[in-house]
């Protein structure tokens, strides 16, 4: 057994930090003595040990603690996922590395290759080309769904964070993933099944969107940009997406995404996205203390 001094000054960690981990309930001492000293057994370490190879991966608090309470969390398996993150972290940092020396010989590279594909990645390419329809149908055009993989590749650590998270290893993200992708039009079907109509937040946006030559200020228009803040309002807690002005700016900043609105626009027309961030923009501005 270990005192909460002694393991702060073999981890380096502070005894607040360690006090505050035990107060959230992240990690609780092995037992207290009779004064109500903390104290640690080596297994309490080894999940000291995990939640800082967490903690150095990026995952915040709330998330580790999530991953060290799921059901089906291995310690081992554990390990063997975060040494796969770290070799990718390594991966990209050497490759940004790379190109730094080329850039400081003064070569001219805009762009470096990106990461290997993943069996993720590959089953998306797969699902591509065997159903190119239902690509066209939810994406778009194959281009935006490109753009859409490219996307992944681009973020592959934080798509690594959320398989452990929400999985506890990126194999059986990855199995999900690819069930999910084969059946992916019944999926869809039969949420669209479940939604009713008047509530399907997506419809009054292409409403919203069909009104796009017409000014922004106009009352048809802003009863829309009204209608759909009190439908969101109503289908999702508030803690989710506070007043009404806090849902506007995150509108705002969906419908200002460069991918989410070349989707939307390749979808539904050129210029819907602009038009529901205008449109949006004007009730947050000429609503100031609605809501607050």
């Amino acid at each position: 057994m270990k005192s909460i001094s002694q393991v702060a000054r073999l981890t380096g960690i502070s005894v607040r930090t360690l006090q505050y981990y035990d107060e959230i309930g992240l990690l609780k001492p092995s037992e207290l003595t009779s004064s109500g000293y903390r104290l640690y057994d080596d297994n309490a370490l080894q999940t000291l040990q995990q939640i800082l190879f967490f903690k150095e991966l990026g995952f915040s608090l709330k998330e580790i603690r999530q991953i060290l309470e799921n059901p089906d969390f291995d310690r081992i398996t554990a390990f063997k996922e975060q040494k796969k993150m770290f070799r990718l972290k390594r991966n990209r940092i050497d490759r940004l590395i790379q190109l730094l020396e080329r850039l400081e010989k003064g070569e001219q590279c805009m762009s470096f290759k990106e990461f290997d594909l993943s069996d993720y990645i590959s089953a998306l390419e797969d699902f591509k080309s065997s159903q190119a329809e239902t690509v066209i149908e939810h994406w778009g055009s194959i281009e935006n769904f490109d753009l859409f993989i490219q996307k992944i590749k681009d973020d592959e650590e934080h798509v690594a964070r959320l398989a452990i998270q929400q999985f506890c290893s990126i194999e059986k993200y990855t199995e999900e993933m690819k069930s999910n992708l084969e059946h992916f039009s019944e999926i869809m079907d039969a949420w669209y099944s479940q939604v009713p109509e008047k509530m399907r937040t997506e419809d009054k946006f292409l409403k919203l969107a069909s009104h796009r030559d017409e000014d922004v200020a106009s009352e048809p228009v802003q009863s829309i940009v009204r209608e759909i803040i009190a439908g969101a309002q109503g289908n999702t807690s508030r803690l989710l997406i506070g007043d009404a002005r806090n849902y506007c700016r995150m509108m705002i900043d969906l419908y200002s995404n460069d991918y989410l609105s070349r989707v939307f626009d390749t979808r539904h027309g050129a210029g819907s996205s602009g038009y529901i961030v205008k449109a949006f923009r004007y009730y947050l501005e000429n609503n100031r203390s609605e809501n607050r």
